[in-house]
């Protein structure tokens, strides 16, 4: 393993980014590590931190993500947590919808509907980096379900506006969504869970009483003998 600094810090640090690419894109999110990614990138680990804080500020490079996961997830834990789901959907839909924000995030998506590794990473990156440090948070109790549940609005919402093109909400006022998709992801994030696996089971469907039997209903047959 090489040791100090390479020359060429520009070279460096892009040879870092494009062993991140690749690892993550083979591997997903969570089994890839910034020391396997030095051993890709033919660098000393110490390089790999030297240019990037964590693994999710080098995902979010690697993916061309408009924003470092980590100071966005602390701006919205630094605000109101009665507001945490609208506060959320406004910031994610002002960055999607700044020039070229999008751009990284949308080819996850894209590739996330046809190929099970790019799914992978993006369900790893947006439930554990993002909305599951905002559960953690939040309430505490049971943070992966909740991060599982408000995904699926998150993405929902993303394909919905920047892929599908679903009106109105492929121009609607970012505003307005967080106004009408925050309150949902709220509750996901901070109202109390049903527990997975104990759903209410609907009562049984009330029985009618039983009809009378039409024999005792008949009149006695005629008496042959007249009596």
């Amino acid at each position: 393993m090489p040791r100090g600094r390479r020359a060429g810090p520009t070279r460096t640090r892009q040879a870092i980014v494009e062993a991140a690419r690749a690892a993550f894109a083979a591997h997903g999110y969570d089994a890839v590590s910034l020391r396997s990614i030095a051993r890709a990138a033919r660098v000393d680990p110490a390089l790999v931190h030297h240019f990037f804080e964590n693994k999710s500020a080098l995902f979010a490079t690697a993916m061309s993500l408009p924003v470092d996961p980590e100071p966005f997830v602390a701006a919205l834990l630094a605000g109101d947590r009665n507001t945490l789901g609208e506060r959320l959907v406004l910031a994610l839909v002002e960055l999607w919808d700044e020039p070229d924000g999008f751009h990284g995030f949308l080819g996850l998506l894209r590739g996330a509907v046809s190929h099970p590794d790019a799914a992978r990473m993006l369900r790893e990156f947006v439930t554990h980096e993002i909305l599951g440090r905002l559960a953690a948070a939040a309430a505490p109790d049971d943070p992966q379900a909740r991060a599982a549940l408000a995904g699926t609005q998150i993405v929902g919402l993303a394909m919905g506006r920047k892929i599908v093109g679903i009106a109105p909400l492929a121009e609607a006022d970012p505003a307005w969504l967080a106004a009408m998709i925050g309150p949902t992801i709220q509750r996901y994030l901070t109202a109390p869970l049903a527990r997975a696996g104990h759903a209410t089971t609907p009562a049984p469907p009330r029985r009618s009483a039983p009809r009378p039997s039409r024999a005792r209903n008949r009149p006695p047959p005629p008496n042959p003998t007249g009596r």
